[in-house]
């Protein structure tokens, strides 16, 4: 179709005619074998490496556009490619293509009685949609993911990252026609028409999962208003909790790096929680200070350290993704996981401690899909999982939780062989 077509067409209209060519592109896939789905992406990966100028180039209008429209920090660092971001999302659709294909795994079997044999077999969920905001490697971790799985997807990304995804776009779609995967197994909405969001939350029938990447907002309208099945986490408030038997030098590194390494991400610590008892809080806040983190905290940690600033009521309830963290001094592992209850978005939360017997505690009565013992909050990302590329962290207790990677984007059917029974 012309842009004149496509621009006459109605957000249903455009949606439906997509999603009819996903699911026929889906079946498609579901004749490719484990070694052809591979080598798509391989070449995949390829046509990103080949086409790095002419998306550095689009990545670089969209800075350019985001900076002028006043996007924050944490945003741009989102949205920024480089040859090394760059590098490292081709090198991510390789390592999808090399991980062991879930379709067709058998879960279990059982034999009947009456001589019935009862399987279930991992199969594709479908046409996925992914509704993301300012995240280009989106479009290639989940264009990755899903075609691995078997799966065909419709990516609608966000305004503020346009030409970077559509440049990543081509460059997947070249690498499929070159080994000869169907194209449209992938494809980039070609309109920023927010009225396309609502045909796809709807779109029951034709999309089969909508997976939403973004800020609050947009996972709270597309949990809101989907009629579709929504696989979604929707804030990143991220514990870390400094126990009392916790080694000083492992809590000051692990509480620098879980919210300094980057602090845009939804790993990042967003709470520091300090045991009374533990004997060296002022090292681990005077770290983090040093660092160029600013600190809003309850009245025990300001004693601690004058330069951490009053924490207000909703600072324990905020994702601020930037240089800020609240902190609190809590009494015992019994406050610790009674403030984490009250205030964890279930995202990823962790402990650190010399003592197994807290640790452990810990590790069974926090209900996050993550949770962590002497380890950083930055791990909760699939590609640390050894999953390969992710497709966002599910914070729900149904379908899948935490890293959804390729198991994640699978359902199961049963299949029954039998060999003339009928039912009495």
């Amino acid at each position: 179709m012309t842009a004149v077509d496509i621009a006459l067409e109605t957000p249903e209209a455009l949606v439906e005619r997509m999603a009819r060519a996903g699911r026929a592109a889906q079946r498609e896939l579901a004749r490719l074998s484990d070694s052809d789905k591979s080598a798509a992406l391989h070449a995949a990966a390829q046509a990103l490496r080949d086409a790095e100028g002419d998306i550095l180039a689009a990545n670089a209008r969209d800075l350019a556009a985001g900076e002028a429209n006043g996007l924050t920090k944490a945003m741009l660092d989102r949205l920024r490619l480089d040859p090394g971001r760059l590098a490292g999302i081709a090198d991510a659709v390789d390592q999808v293509a090399r991980l062991p294909d879930p379709v067709g795994q058998v879960i279990d079997t059982v034999d009947r009685p009456n001589g019935l044999k009862l399987a279930r077999v991992r199969v594709p969920i479908g046409l996925i949609g992914i509704i993301y905001e300012s995240r280009p490697n989106v479009t290639a971790d989940a264009a990755a993911l899903c075609l691995r799985s078997g799966n065909a997807v419709l990516l609608r990304g966000g305004s503020e990252a346009v030409h970077s995804n559509r440049a990543i776009h081509a460059a997947l779609v070249e690498g499929l026609k070159a080994a000869g995967a169907p194209a449209d197994a992938i494809q980039l909405v070609p309109t920023q028409d927010r009225a396309v969001v609502g045909a796809m939350l709807t779109a029951a029938g034709f999309i089969d999962m909508i997976v939403p990447r973004g800020g609050k907002s947009l996972v709270a309208r597309v949990q809101d208003d989907a009629r579709v099945p929504v696989l979604a986490h929707l804030d990143g408030i991220c514990h870390t909790y400094i126990h009392s038997a916790a080694d000083p030098d492992m809590a000051s590194a692990i509480a620098l790096n879980a919210k300094m390494r980057r602090t845009g991400i939804c790993g990042a610590m967003e709470t520091l929680l300090l045991d009374a008892q533990f004997p060296k809080s002022s090292a681990v806040l005077a770290a983090l200070l040093d660092s160029g983190c600013e600190l809003r905290g309850d009245q025990r940690a300001r004693a601690i350290d004058p330069r951490v600033l009053p924490a207000g009521a909703n600072d324990w309830d905020t994702e601020y993704l930037d240089a800020i963290l609240s902190v609190a001094v809590v009494d015992g592992l019994d406050g610790a996981l009674e403030h984490i209850e009250r205030h964890s978005s279930h995202h990823t939360d962790a402990i650190v401690t010399e003592d197994t017997a807290a640790a452990q505690r810990f590790l069974d009565e926090v209900d996050s899909a993550i949770v962590m013992v002497n380890a950083s909050t930055q791990f909760a990302d699939g590609g640390e999982f050894g999953l390969g590329a992710e497709i966002g962290i599910a914070t729900g207790r149904l379908h899948a939780r935490g890293p959804v990677a390729l198991e994640g984007l699978t359902t199961y059917k049963w299949q029954v062989r039998g060999t003339g029974q009928v039912r009495p």
